[in-house]
């Protein structure tokens, strides 16, 4: 398949997926999140013994070895510099779970930090996770399962596949410490959008209204939307209660509002991802390729043998430009993008092109949507 008839049918296949229309409703459950129900960051520094010759001998990682040995009652003396080749200092990162209680476990990532090898087959000491505001609140422990490979040979020829300096332990971390949740704190809930919009989240507190009974035009609401990420909701204040409200209300079904008007550019990749909405005003549209094609080639001049003369060898460059065929297009008023793709596509432009004519468009007015370029 050639790269244009790729892109035009990854690219019309997108609009055809953004133009389907939104009338299968979605759960609130899969549109938005319950403020104060979130997960944590947690973060420690460790080190990862019975390495096979592929840990260091950094600085930092001797410190390490030495004020673990002095934790066990083992003095080092400080003209004795030990050989751990079989030793890493490791970061390890997890993230604890909302409502996660002390004794329940959550798997950890191990990653290198200095320059070790690999940690294949390391086996994680003891390690203090902390939070942000400095408390342990997990213990991890364990083996390391590294999918990565890596072998070396004496004349620094290597190979490596995957990644062989970062492993995981399912079940790794120990929780020690549960977090404080927002949970119940209040005679309401916030249930946050992922997508922020006013139209959704009035759709959203119009559902949850509806179908509890309550009318906003009397006086009496369960649901108001606070702004275009957030709905408030009155919640009973028993634990049980509010659980099973949650649980109900999380699954009420309705239509969110159309996203806006917006396309995507991906410049490093190519990826172009246009919204349904997206028009085009008036415009009429020229675009050429330029080639340039630079080639070296060199010229020998053989003098007569008998003349006593010198062999000279010359370069000779050739400068060849191509403007292309170009060709121009017009649209009319409200012209879907879905045209012009199909348009562009059907001259020959490849991805870039397409880029260029969408920038030029923006900076002519030309184009309802908005243009993003990650």
């Amino acid at each position: 398949m050639k790269l244009q008839t790729l892109f035009t049918y990854l690219v019309l296949s997108a609009c055809i997926l953004c133009a389907t229309p939104l009338a299968n409703a979605q759960r609130i459950k899969d549109l938005a999140t319950v403020q104060g129900v979130r997960s944590n960051q947690l973060v420690g520094y460790g080190l990862v013994v019975g390495l096979p010759g592929t840990g260091e001998t950094s600085p930092f990682t001797e410190q390490s070895f030495r004020t673990m040995l002095s934790n066990f009652g083992i003095s080092l003396p400080s003209n004795v510099k030990p050989k751990i080749k079989n030793v890493a200092a490791v970061a390890v990162h997890a993230d604890l779970p909302a409502f996660a209680k002390p004794g329940q476990t959550i798997d950890i990532t191990v990653s290198s930090i200095g320059e070790a090898a690999s940690l294949q087959g390391g086996t994680l000491l003891q390690t203090f996770m902390k939070g942000l505001d400095g408390e342990i609140y997990a213990v991890a422990q364990g083996s390391l399962v590294v999918s990565g490979f890596g072998a070396q040979g004496n004349d620094g020829s290597r190979i490596v596949s995957n990644t062989p300096t970062v492993g995981t332990i399912a079940n790794g971390a120990v929780v020690e410490r549960s977090v404080p949740s927002g949970f119940m704190q209040n005679d309401y809930l916030t249930l946050n959008l992922n997508n922020p919009d006013f139209s959704t989240a009035q759709a959203m507190s119009d559902e949850i209204n509806r179908r509890l009974g309550a009318d906003p035009s009397k006086g009496y609401a369960i649901a108001t939307p606070l702004d275009a990420a957030s709905v408030k909701v009155s919640a009973p204040r028993d634990v049980g209660q509010r659980i099973g409200f949650l649980a109900t209300i999380e699954n009420f079904e309705f239509t969110p509002a159309k996203a806006p008007a917006r396309i995507v550019i991906n410049s490093r990749t190519g990826t172009i991802v246009v919204g349904q909405d997206v028009r085009l005003l008036p415009a009429a549209i020229t675009h050429g390729g330029l080639t340039v094609t630079i080639s070296e080639n060199v010229d020998v001049n053989q003098p007569n043998p008998l003349g006593g003369g010198e062999t000279v060898v010359a370069a000779r460059s050739i400068v060849d430009v191509d403007l292309g065929d170009s060709r121009m297009f017009t649209f009319d008023p409200g012209v879907s993008l879905e045209t012009l793709v199909r348009a562009v596509n059907e001259i020959g432009a490849a991805p870039g092109d397409l880029m260029a004519i969408l920038e030029a468009l923006r900076q002519a007015g030309a184009l309802q949507g908005e243009l993003i370029v990650i």
